[in-house]
């Protein structure tokens, strides 16, 4: 992204599929570190292009000709510091996070902004932060979800920014170094 200014769909299939030696557990979860350990160890991630996403886990298909990224190291965000995320999103690109994904306003979403105050700081879902903003003067989160295009707004989801940490957005945030 940093070299070309475009944001590149990396595969979350593809960590589903190959990265459980690394310490993930297909689509029953795992940490974000646990995943950029593979990206590194394995020389890169596909694009999502090149290897869809799914939904169930299968045969690991990487395919090197088809790398879109490649991760050297990967740094932690202080925890619960949306401000501290707000300064990674704008200064190095998407962040990683793990948020409450359970309530069904978030399955649900399709436009606006998602503001759950019962959303809960228990972390079940990997999602990354592509931007921020406002709308009508309510802050948000740009989030890209792992589940396609057919969740949300094309596969994305505007969660409240500057709610007391909601849904504990900012507090497993990680991002690699490209």
């Amino acid at each position: 992204m940093k070299t070309t200014g475009k944001l590149v769909d990396l595969s979350p299939q593809n960590l589903v599929d190959c990265s459980s030696s690394y310490g993930t557990h297909g689509c029953n979860g795992g940490w974000m570190n646990d995943a950029f350990q593979y990206v590194i160890g394995n020389g890169g991630i596909d694009s999502e292009s090149s290897y869809l996403y799914e939904g169930v886990q299968g045969q690991c298909r990487y395919d090197p000709s088809q790398r879109a990224a490649n991760c050297t190291k990967y740094y932690n965000i202080p925890e619960g510091d949306e401000e501290a995320l707000k300064q990674a999103v704008a200064n190095g690109g998407p962040i990683s996070v793990a948020i409450d994904a359970t309530r069904p306003q978030f399955i649900l979403y399709h436009s606006g902004v998602y503001n759950d105050p019962s959303c809960s700081k228990i972390i079940n879902h990997a999602v990354v932060v592509v931007g921020y903003g406002a709308i009508a003067g309510q802050d948000f989160w740009l989030v890209k979800n792992s589940w396609g295009t057919g969740f949300g707004d094309g596969g994305y989801i505007r969660m409240a920014r500057n709610q007391n940490n909601m849904c504990a957005i900012a507090s497993y945030a990680s991002y690699p170094v490209m």
